[in-house]
């Protein structure tokens, strides 16, 4: 089992109890680690306060990943509290239902703009927040989430794929650029699940059960199963991994017909 004993971790994108984020939050206190955990607008704060109840001693702040402002302040309560910071978590994702729900060509310049803000640059922009305070620990990790629509056409994933592309790159550039400095940047491609993100993708359950009948496993795969190969690419034994988008999808991305 990982041992994240006296780390401190920061972890961005839980929404509710069915959250992947959540899931990796849960693992790594199970593990150890005390937990800075963030919330977006006052409609999550309950479900965020009500699930850190779980938690250890966790920082519970507000943050607006579009906003600089809100990010620089998340990262001021976390040196405050910790004094620095060992790991990231990178859940943030947003696509508006609309550009979900109508042909690609027909995405506007805004809901692109949405898009790739949230769900992509926003990992830039928490990277650069997290580097000063993974510097005095000598190292980091940061985790960020994808899915396979970043390479494969998924029926009303539209612009969210575009996101999860760029996201992917992100990961290759920040890697390269903080390997010197001891951080790894990975992402966990996970299979589909019920969370709040992808309610809002039409035929979602169509989907479900298209991964049930083609996946080698001949299954889903579960939030827990995430948060173990979270813990992997968090701890140690993930030390000389990094540039890596890991597929935890019941091995559905090796399959053709």
């Amino acid at each position: 089992m990982t041992d994240l004993s006296g780390k401190t971790g920061l972890v961005v994108g839980i929404a509710n109890k069915r959250s992947i984020a959540w899931a990796i939050a849960r693992a790594a206190q199970a593990a150890g680690a005390r937990l800075a955990v963030t919330y977006q607008g006052e409609r999550l704060e309950e479900n965020v306060r009500e699930l850190a109840a779980e938690l250890s001693d966790p920082v519970i702040v507000p943050c607006d990943v579009t906003d600089d402002g809100q990010i620089a302040n998340v990262f001021d309560a976390v040196d405050r509290e910790f004094g620095g910071l060992d790991f990231l978590v990178h859940g943030a994702a947003y696509a508006p239902r609309e550009e979900l729900s109508a042909p690609f060509v027909q995405t506007t310049r805004e809901g692109f703009r949405t898009s790739l803000d949230i769900s992509a640059y926003s990992l830039i922009a928490l990277s650069r927040g997290a580097l000063p305070l993974m510097e005095r620990r000598g190292g980091g990790s940061i985790l960020t989430l994808t899915y396979l629509g970043s390479e494969r056409v998924f029926q009303n994933y539209n612009v969210m794929g575009v996101a999860k592309a760029a996201l992917e790159a992100a990961v290759r550039y920040l890697a390269a650029d903080l390997g010197p400095k001891g951080i790894r940047v990975n992402a966990i491609s996970a299979g589909p699940i019920k969370t709040l993100a992808a309610s809002g993708i039409s035929g979602f359950s169509g989907i479900l059960q298209h991964y049930r009948d083609r996946a080698p496993l001949r299954r889903t795969v579960e939030t827990a199963e995430i948060a173990d190969a979270a813990m992997f690419l968090l701890g140690p034994a993930g030390r000389a991994v990094t540039a890596e988008i890991l597929m935890v999808d019941g091995g559905y991305h090796a399959t053709g017909m």
